[in-house]
């Protein structure tokens, strides 16, 4: 069974990174949100992660989460090592548009 993997846009001659398939259904949790200024038009399995929020994410070691059903109030959550190693990898080699790969 293959993995999925990350491939950088914004960085092309960074190898992809491999993820699980869990992580993989997380990344729309550190996506910034199309349509924010900076983000470029996103095709279909791209994403962008923003800088800023990836070192604000590693520096305090959580992420928020809003509940589609509680939309007022964001659930801190304490980052995985899987998470923190994919943000990482970002922060270390400066990639913040990807393509997962599967």
């Amino acid at each position: 069974m293959s993995s999925s993997r990350l491939k950088p846009l914004d960085r092309p001659e960074v190898p992809p990174l491999p993820i699980s398939a869990r992580l993989q259904g997380q990344l729309v949790y550190f996506m910034t949100p199309p349509g924010s200024p900076g983000v470029p038009e996103l095709a279909e399995g791209e994403y962008w992660i923003a800088r800023d929020e990836v070192a604000r994410w590693l520096d305090e070691g959580v992420f928020y989460l809003v509940s589609p059903l509680d939309s007022a109030n964001a659930t801190e959550v304490e980052l995985t090592e899987e998470q923190e190693s994919l943000l990482a990898w970002l922060q270390k080699n400066d990639v913040q548009h990807v393509r997962l790969l599967e």
